[in-house]
């Protein structure tokens, strides 16, 4: 965790540089959270340094878990430091956000906000997005720690694919593969017409599925830049995919990527989702037609274009918004609210359940009625034509009725602190999935800051056990964890 500290204390300094070149008056209360918490990560690394490093499963659950809250604690500092946010409560939503790559946000006015804080507001997502601990665990075996259990306990999915035997060079090439897009979505919305800050802001945001913006209306400030939304709907649609499996088609082994059952099913159901979205926008949205037909290519296209950016940014759990998608008829609205528990794919920055749980619940639940003709027969659950043993199906049913359950849960806490239902069950839902965006007063073009303050501390608990796939979190506090076996 002081590792940790000791990275996060660099991407401050990183951002409080990006406040320097823009004299935006925050660069040097960025800096000093930065030296904070740079002072602090190195005091905890000298002071363990003697400590036994073995990481066993046991301590990899308690790692990642305390290390997302001690991330999320330090990364609040430069909004208290600078007064950008200074309210304790605000503040760690909003980091808590970032680094789980959520996007729901408490401040009313971001454009009025010092761009090192934008910045820094992007790269909490961008460090959230592949996971901080996958990031630390190809610098711990330097320290002798392995990061095997690390990596189970933090990658986002129901396994943790490795392309390489070593871990360590997996997560350097998972890195790679994501600083890589991260440069070429940036790129590609300069030369379409952003200007470098939103650019690279904007991919940090994307490539993340985080879904913070620059701008107060998200990317529905470039409703007449058709060009720049696809560039968007592009890298958000990698990002919800597995990475994995970008990896193997830089490999050559495109094949691989299209026989993927996964990859299938992600882009056959964002396909027909999208085009369904935008025959109902074309022919039934009850808005003026200004808001989501900026009439550039014609009222078709715009439409086609709304479905498909908003179907993908829900899906993959990103969150930019081109419009206000809970005015698009009561259809729509239950459509999104439906493909908030969907989720990208596993291996993806994506939060949500992910595609691959759905997939095999799914298949389970129509071979039991093979089962249930023929008792006797021994029927497996197959995946990309290969047996999937019966204890991964009871674990990703059981990971299915605890998400459900804690959804419900999450929207009775909200109800009992005052909360409206329709708000209730789109903020539990928007926390637990990563999303950002939600519905009642939660919707679109709002944000959580009418939230009450115990009603923000609980969106950012249900945030961190969406994220970190419920188990990592939710085990700990069980007594069995804790005992000595």
């Amino acid at each position: 965790m002081g590792l940790l500290l000791l990275f996060n204390g660099l991407f401050m300094l990183l951002a409080a540089v990006v406040s320097g070149i823009y004299d935006d008056g925050a660069t040097l209360d960025i800096t000093l959270a930065s030296i904070t918490t740079m002072f602090v990560g190195i005091f905890s690394m000298f002071y363990t340094r003697g400590h036994d490093k073995e990481v066993k499963r046991r301590e990899g659950y308690i790692i990642v878990t305390f290390g997302w809250i001690v991330m999320s604690l330090s990364g609040m500092l430069p909004y208290l430091f600078s007064g950008a946010i200074p309210d304790i409560t605000n503040a760690f939503f909003e980091t808590i956000s970032g680094y789980t790559t959520t996007g729901a946000s408490v401040v009313d006015d971001i454009e009025a906000l010092p761009e090192g804080i934008l910045f820094w507001r992007s790269l909490t997502h961008w460090i959230g997005g592949m996971g901080i601990i996958v990031l630390a665990i190809a610098i711990l075996p330097l320290l002798g720690i392995g990061g095997m259990q690390l990596f189970a306990a933090e990658a986002p999915g129901p396994s943790a694919d490795k392309l390489h035997p070593r871990i360590t060079d997996t997560a350097k090439r998972l890195w790679l593969i994501y600083f890589g897009y991260t440069i070429a979505e940036t790129i590609l919305l300069k030369l379409a017409g952003m200007s470098f800050f939103d650019a690279i802001n904007h991919a940090l945001a994307t490539l993340s599925t985080g879904g913070f913006s620059t701008k107060n209306a998200s990317l529905a400030y470039w409703n007449n830049e058709p060009l720049i939304q696809y560039i968007v709907i592009f890298f958000m649609f990698l990002a919800g995919s597995n990475f994995v499996l970008s990896y193997f088609a830089f490999k050559g082994k495109v094949q691989r990527v299209l026989k993927d059952e996964e990859f299938k099913y992600y882009t056959a159901l964002v396909l027909i989702f999208s085009v369904v979205s935008a025959v109902v926008i074309y022919l039934k949205a009850n808005v003026p037609v200004s808001d989501y037909h900026p009439m550039v290519l014609g009222p078709a296209e715009s439409a086609f274009r709304h479905g498909l950016f908003q179907i993908i940014s829900v899906i993959t759990t990103t969150g930019f918004v081109t419009a206000d998608f809970t005015t698009w008829t009561p259809f729509l609205t239950v459509l999104f609210f439906g493909l908030m528990f969907a989720g990208g794919s596993a291996g993806s920055t994506a939060g949500g359940i992910k595609i691959m749980r759905h997939l095999l619940i799914i298949k389970n639940g129509l071979l039991e009625f093979k089962r249930t003709l023929h008792p006797a027969a021994i029927i497996p659950v197959r995946y990309n034509n290969k047996s999937i043993s019966q204890v991964i199906v009871y674990n990703i049913i059981a990971f299915f009725v605890l998400y459900m359950l804690l959804f419900i849960i999450g929207a009775l806490v909200l109800g009992a602190l005052g909360v409206d239902f329709e708000t209730a069950i789109g903020g539990a839902a928007s926390s637990l999935g990563n999303v950002g965006p939600a519905f009642g007063s939660l919707n679109p073009v709002s944000n959580f800051n009418g939230l009450p303050a115990l009603g923000k501390w609980w969106c950012g608990f249900l945030m961190l056990v969406g994220r970190l796939e419920l188990f990592t979190v939710l085990i700990l506090l069980t007594p069995y964890f804790w005992k000595k076996t």
